[in-house]
């Protein structure tokens, strides 16, 4: 697969803002002008918005949504095998969003909405998307707003919501909020969740800077046979590979290998014994000057999932990649 790692050559226009509804008709209320404002300006739209909700949109529009050219509906969430990644979400938008910016030379306007299946124990899934979307969108020319109950189940999602957005939707126009934080800062202070437990692997292996090779060839060889073409294959290494290295040369000297096969593909885990010191690794392609910090995001652009979080006992990253 070829990498591209050039950023885009547009100035930081990323405007991200929060608005929050009190029924689905106010939800409505609120998304229609910002809808027809992008079809006045006849810009690209993007959605991630409950079924439910798209169809009364559409429904309010008379004309319905702009015809398939013009709108984009986004990857959802997505629990898979892994578990729900806050940050594989925000950087599959990244990848389409900048994809609709390029062929239309304009814009894009995004309009998203929580949802509650996905709020986990606490809610904290959607301050680390929001975190994630600052990071992974910052370069490109888009305008997100990012919908939520004035009344979630959990208080956090407003919490972290407020937290998040450098703008809030009130009475229709875009305010300043003074209570915005930087999101490394916002995930410092309160991390994200973690992604459930996996069941015993079924290879672990331990390694060190001098076994990256082994790791290597253990990874090819729980490919072998499944599925997997041999192009997939070598990115799939790859991608463990960087992981991998980062692991030994960044956390501690000895980091643990857990790789699980099944018909969902392959899930990988490399635990280290290290700091994490960037919540949001790999999200934003490295400058092509920069000589280091490429790892991670490459890896997430070879495989469906990848997940990084820290607790007590290190650094974790989890992956997973389909043939």
């Amino acid at each position: 697969m070829r990498i591209e790692t050039t950023r885009s050559a547009n100035a930081v226009r990323l405007e991200h803002a929060a608005g929050f509804h009190a029924s689905t008709t106010h939800l409505i209320d609120q998304l229609v002008p910002l809808v027809e404002q992008a079809l006045d300006r006849d810009e690209p739209l993007a959605t991630a918005l409950e079924p439910g909700t798209e169809r009364a949109l559409a429904d309010r529009l008379h004309g319905g949504l702009p015809s398939e050219d013009r709108v984009v509906r986004l990857h959802r969430p997505d629990g898979g095998p892994a578990g729900a990644s806050a940050q594989t979400l925000a950087a599959r938008w990244a990848l389409e969003l900048r994809a609709m910016s390029v062929a239309n030379g304009r814009p894009v306007t995004v309009v998203n909405e929580h949802a509650a299946a996905f709020d986990g124990a606490d809610g904290r899934f959607w301050t680390e998307l929001d975190a994630a979307l600052n990071v992974a969108l910052a370069d490109l020319p888009v305008r997100v707003t990012c919908f939520y109950p004035e009344l979630p189940l959990h208080l956090e999602i407003l919490d972290g919501a407020r937290r998040n957005h450098p703008l809030l939707l009130s009475d229709g126009e875009l305010r300043h909020n003074p209570g915005h934080h930087d999101p490394r800062a916002v995930l410092t202070a309160r991390p994200a969740a973690q992604p459930p437990l996996l069941g015993p692997p079924d290879l672990r292996m331990t390694f060190s800077a001098w076994q990256l090779h082994e790791v290597r060839s253990t990874v090819e060889q729980a490919l072998s046979g499944r599925g997997y073409e041999r192009e997939r294959v070598e990115d799939v290494v790859l991608a463990v590979n960087e992981l991998a290295t980062n692991a030994v040369e960044h956390g501690s000297p000895e980091a643990q290998l857990s790789l699980w096969t099944g018909r969902d593909g392959l899930l990988c885990e490399i635990d280290d014994g290290g700091t994490l010191r960037d919540p949001l690794p790999g999200l934003q392609a490295p400058h092509p000057a920069e000589p280091r910090g490429r790892g991670v995001w490459i890896a997430r652009q070879l495989c469906d999932s990848l997940h990084v979080w820290a607790d007590g006992r290190g650094t974790h990253v989890r992956v997973h990649a389909t043939p």
